[in-house]
């Protein structure tokens, strides 16, 4: 059975920094291409970050600069670590793992950027 569970969300003020973290089990991460989305209330799901199974990575122009994506296929995790957080970054935080044959999604995990 294969689950992805996302980790690392919180409430931090404007400025700070946090590193959401997204685990799969039950699947070779290795052999997936790996995306961030996030949704926020009233809004629709918009895509943040992903690298694929290279390693070549790509940022929504609205995080460029501030996100970083990686991967730890030892791990079967992928990370995203936000710095300079900003209000409206404020979002639910979803991890997808996919490939030609398969898309995988977590449960999100809540990110609120408030001072």
């Amino acid at each position: 059975q294969v689950q992805v569970v996302e980790s690392g969300g919180g409430l931090v003020q404007p400025g700070e920094s946090l590193r959401l973290s997204c685990e799969a089990s039950g699947i070779s991460s290795s052999m997936y291409g790996v995306h961030w989305y996030r949704q926020a209330p009233g809004k629709q799901r918009e895509l943040v970050a992903g690298i694929d199974i290279p390693g070549s990575t790509n940022y929504a122009d609205s995080v460029k600069g501030r996100f970083t994506i990686s991967r730890d296929n030892a791990k079967n995790t992928v990370y995203l670590q936000m710095n300079n957080l900003k209000p409206d970054d404020t979002a639910v935080y979803y991890c997808n793992f996919n490939n030609f044959f398969s898309n995988y999604w977590g449960q999100g995990t809540q990110v609120t950027v408030s001072s």
